[in-house]
């Protein structure tokens, strides 16, 4: 996209930060549009959202729309993706990642409904939002142009976009000693930027917002009990609760515990490695709690299935490839599998670790008769031997064959002959 082209009317994902603020001014000035921000509600939080309406305004949008996607942010999104066990690069719980998708479509809507005729986002040009970002556009409003200004303009640091809304008068909290970039929602928050730039340096205690240092945490530790419906969670310690206030609950507690604390370097959609710190406390339990139900209720084959499905539908949340048949198709198996996921899992939080200390399920697979040690009327331990002799045929048969060759081709140093060589390796 070039300034060449003239949109009348623009929906802007608009956060109401340094770059936003900046990008609704440069787009009336340099197409003479209108700007219709949208802003989505995705847990990020009050401090974000107080007076964003306004500050839109000011900065010269036509209108702000504020959508409240917190349930469905949780409903179709993230809790899905804990379904499915993803996790990026073994690390990463890919909170900034599965926020893009629902935004985006947000936006779309709104653009939709407004009668825009452009979509504009405040990616950079280095980062993975673009490509999320975009992907959804492609996916859900293919013959909306965008407009990605920090491929266009010539605002190349944090000075100059401050100066170019000092000339215009236009308020921002921002300033220019800002030591990190962040990005938070329900399920988490990241912290780019400043000294974590350093991989060799650890990030300092500043950086962290949500949960607390482990090594000051309550040395009581304590314990949470979900339960499950289907792999969502529906209760904690026994109270029904509807999604927010659940993953609220959990990030209270464990923050609390210094829960949940992540510092990654991760190699980027775009190609460049990137440092990052991410807190994850109510995601970082609800994942565990899961693993343990699935110990119960998944046979062998399903949770090896499920763990290679993991890895795939991961990539897909960490590149924005949400709207897609393969999503779909991963996650209706997923699904499938997860009906047998209800229960209740006890997990124990003792500083900055969650681990399961106790799991229940009407369908769990597990039968103490059958795994017990002692005296049981239901296993015969004999039964195990013509069970190994045909575990291991393969691996049998491929033994005599190489003895019966080594025997054949080796001259004979011993008075046995090839067969009895092969009878021996047979016993």
């Amino acid at each position: 996209m070039t300034t060449s082209f003239k949109p009348r009317r623009v929906s802007l994902a608009y956060s109401g930060g340094l770059d936003t603020s900046c990008i609704i001014p440069w787009l009336v000035e340099t197409y003479g549009c209108e700007v219709i921000a949208v802003v989505a509600d995705v847990g990020q939080g009050t401090r974000e959202l107080e007076g964003i309406e306004e500050k839109a305004i000011r900065s010269g949008a036509t209108k702000c729309i504020i959508k409240d996607l917190r349930q469905t942010f949780l409903d179709e999104f993230a809790y899905p993706m804990a379904v499915t066990g993803s996790v990026y690069e073994g690390r990463y719980l890919l909170g900034t990642s599965i926020a893009r998708p629902i935004i985006a479509r947000a936006q779309v809507e709104v653009a939709l409904e407004e009668g825009c005729d452009a979509l504009s986002h405040g990616c950079t040009g280095k980062g993975n939002d673009q490509v999320r970002f975009e992907f959804t556009f492609a996916a859900l409003a293919p013959h909306l142009p965008v407009i990605a200004p920090w491929r266009l303009w010539n605002l190349k640091s944090r000075e100059q976009m401050l100066d170019y809304l000092e000339v215009r008068n236009i308020p921002c909290a921002a300033s220019a000693q800002k030591i990190y970039s962040r990005d938070a929602n329900m399920w988490h928050i990241s912290h780019e930027g400043g000294d974590l730039e350093d991989p060799w340096k650890a990030p300092p205690e500043d950086v962290w917002m949500l949960t607390c240092d482990p090594r000051r945490a309550p040395d009581s530790g304590a314990e949470v009990m979900i339960s499950f419906r289907a792999g969502f969670p529906t209760a904690i310690d026994g109270v029904p609760m509807d999604s927010v206030t659940i993953l609220e609950t959990l990030n209270r507690v464990g923050g609390a515990h210094g829960i949940g604390r992540v510092d990654l370097v991760e190699n980027r959609l775009v190609g460049m490695k990137s440092r990052g710190a991410y807190e994850t406390p109510g995601g970082t339990i609800l994942i565990e709690a899961l693993n343990g139900l699935e110990q119960l209720c998944y046979d062998r084959d399903t949770l090896q299935w499920r763990q290679q499905v993991a890895l795939q539908f991961a990539r897909i949340v960490y590149e924005g490839t949400w709207f897609t048949p393969l999503r779909e198709t991963l996650w209706e198996g997923v699904k499938k599998a997860a009906a047998v996921l209800d229960g209740d899992v006890r997990v124990r939080l003792f500083k900055g670790t969650a681990s399961v200390s106790g799991r229940r399920s009407p369908n769990s697979l597990y039968s103490q008769e059958f795994a017990t040690f002692g005296v049981d009327e239901v296993y015969d331990q004999t039964h195990a031997e013509g069970f190994i002799r045909l575990f291991s045929l393969p691996t049998r048969i491929r033994a005599l064959r190489d003895a019966s060759a080594m025997a054949t081709k080796t001259p004979r140093t011993c008075a046995r002959t090839p067969t009895e060589c092969a009878g021996q390796v047979a016993r």
